[in-house]
């Protein structure tokens, strides 16, 4: 995306967010749509409507001030009016129909945009906020996507035999795999957070200054073999590693692997998108809860970064002191930065993308797993709601950790060095992992 998005960014977002969805749901027959595949997901004819239903407030009535095309369709499709696990039974449009729906209130959203006038973020003009630098059009594009994501999920989530394919990352090269175990992030202040990114969701504003002591990151995500050594030393099975919440969530649960992992002998296999394959031993962990990720940088002596922690080892360039878009710079995600998009199906091997690399050296931060830290999911300093409260506001809190970087997954529209994804700790449906970190002792901060 520009630093000034056009009207023809908006239109290629739109365009690229409705393909994803059409291709992750005309691969099912309507029984698969229909069918609730967890208590945890929607049926995928629910975010099938429910994109299309955002899409018509937010586009056709908000942003183009036009009459309803569907109102009886809000409260149906309301998220926080029904549990997921409760949405099989409503009377949900059925495929076809929802199909249709989409198609219409695409087509006036497009009569939108064509008419829409992209200013600055400059309230002296008069402008609608929603329309200044065509903020609202990306936030309908982002908010599909993000239901792009979710129904990956749902697809690895499903019993059924695979329909997806894409082609593995590329295998690790020599020197990818020789790199040092962490790095030192310098100390010192940053900017967090964006008032310039014109995307930027009201939870990534407004920036703020943050001073962040000196720490150790690991240069890549903690990997399928690092974490094997966890389990093999009987991690899962010693309080010592976990929390008191976390280790009656682990009785509770009856963790002993993360999730989709089956033992097969004295190996591992895992499940993915309806394929039952070994475990890879040098892709990133995927599938483990905040508390497996917490227990395991116990156990190794460690800690999750803060969220503050990890946008610093992400974003500051200290050769210029300015705070950047991405890891490798302000330019768009190419496919030699990061694993994003859907592109695979699965992580890289850790120490993929070498020319993604942030300035403090640390790879991977953006694309192949969604990182817990350590931190809550809270409000910057000078949080405004923005357009609604229902995206950011109503989740703030201790029951939320955050999570930063954008898993293989996740779109680049919806993917920056200040965009902030939070879920409860016991979550492992979602593509999750993380990395660790550790105080400097005495003499090692520079």
């Amino acid at each position: 995306m520009n630093a000034h998005p056009t009207p023809g960014d908006a239109a290629t977002a739109l365009a690229s967010s409705r393909q994803r969805t059409l291709a992750l749901t005309d691969c099912l027959d309507e029984a698969e749509l229909l069918a609730q595949h967890s208590p945890l997901m929607s049926p995928l004819v629910w975010d099938l409507a429910h994109v299309g239903n955002q899409e018509e407030i937010w586009l056709v009535r908000e942003a183009g001030r036009r009459p309803a095309l569907r109102p009886d369709l809000d409260q149906l499709y309301d998220a926080f009016r029904h549990a997921r696990a409760d949405r099989t039974a409503l009377p949900l449009l059925p495929p076809d129909a929802a199909r249709g729906y989409l198609r219409q209130v695409r087509e006036q959203a497009l009569e939108v945009l064509d008419a829409a006038v992209f200013g600055q973020d400059d309230p002296s003009t008069g402008q609608d906020p929603l329309l200044a630098g065509g903020f609202v059009f990306g936030m309908v594009a982002q908010h599909e996507q993000q239901h792009a994501e979710t129904m990956l999920a749902t697809h690895q989530l499903r019993s059924g035999p695979a329909v997806l394919a894409a082609p593995p990352p590329p295998p690790a090269r020599p020197d990818e795999t020789a790199l040092p175990r962490e790095v030192l992030v310098p100390g010192g202040p940053f900017t967090m957070g964006t008032d310039t990114d014109p995307w930027a969701l009201d939870n990534e504003r407004p920036a703020h200054v943050v001073d962040v002591a000196p720490f150790w990151l690991d240069t890549v995500p903690v990997s399928n073999a690092d974490y094997r050594e966890f389990i093999a030393d009987d991690g899962y099975a010693d309080p010592r590693w976990w929390t008191p919440q976390g280790w009656a969530h682990r009785q509770r649960a009856g963790l002993e692997a993360p999730l989709f992992w089956q033992r097969d002998g004295r190996d591992w296999l895992r499940r993915r998108f309806g394929r039952t394959e070994p475990v890879p031993p040098l892709e990133p962990v995927l599938h483990v809860c905040w508390y497996e990720a917490d227990a395991y940088a116990r156990w190794a002596g460690r800690r999750l970064p803060t969220e503050a922690e990890w946008e610093k080892a992400a974003r500051h360039d200290p050769a210029t002191g300015r705070s950047r878009r991405h890891p490798w710079g302000d330019g768009a995600p190419a496919p030699e930065h990061a694993n994003l998009g859907q592109r695979h199906l699965q992580p890289a091997p850790v120490g993929s993308y070498p020319a993604g690399a942030a300035p403090s050296g640390a790879r991977q931060l953006t694309g192949d797993v969604w990182e817990w830290t350590a931190s809550d999911f809270l409000p910057y300093p000078g949080f405004t709601v923005f357009p609604y409260q229902e995206y950011s506001d109503v989740f703030f809190g201790p029951e939320y950790k955050v999570l930063r970087g954008g898993a293989f997954g996740v779109d680049p529209v919806a993917c920056r060095g200040t965009f902030r994804n939070w879920d409860h700790p016991i979550r492992r449906q979602i593509f999750s992992g993380f990395r660790t970190a550790r105080d400097t002792a005495p003499g090692e901060a520079r």
